[in-house]
């Protein structure tokens, strides 16, 4: 089993490298602004003290206001672990930058959101549908799913 580093340590060393990056942390998790989570995670991966190789998971939440994209981060080397979120506002043009260069492991993990929940990752070299066919109406994990 992984130990999880403290976000709010983690936060403020992101901070000292990306000013204005980071939206919240608490002891668990480190939430960053959207424009900012390539970099930020590219730091976390090349950084030598968290090296985090691993991308576990990759999921979304809506929470109605806003969508919530959860990477779950893992360095094998150090087996320690890091949950990083980001947060889109806009439902109807709901944006982030893609991780699939970083973590392969993002490749279909990006487009089973994209797929479910309609959250677009710019620059993911294959952004398709994954269980649905195309042309299906909507993302039914949204909340205002019909």
């Amino acid at each position: 089993m992984t130990v999880a580093l403290n976000g709010q340590d983690i936060a403020a060393k992101i901070t000292e490298k990306f000013p204005d990056s980071i939206i919240f942390s608490d002891e668990t998790t480190v939430i960053v602004k959207s424009y900012t989570l390539h970099k930020v995670a590219e730091f976390l991966k090349n950084t030598p003290e968290y090296y985090f190789d691993y991308l576990a998971d990759l999921t979304s939440a809506d929470y109605l206001d806003y969508f919530e994209v959860i990477y779950h981060l893992i360095s094998l080397e150090h087996n320690h672990s890091l949950t990083l979120k980001t947060r889109c506002y806009d439902r109807d043009n709901a944006v982030v930058p893609t991780v699939y260069e970083l973590w392969q492991a993002a490749d279909y993990q990006e487009r089973e959101v994209y797929d479910l929940m309609g959250i677009q990752f710019e620059g993911h070299p294959n952004l398709r549908r994954l269980f649905l066919w195309e042309g299906f109406p909507g993302h039914p994990q949204r909340r205002d799913y019909l």
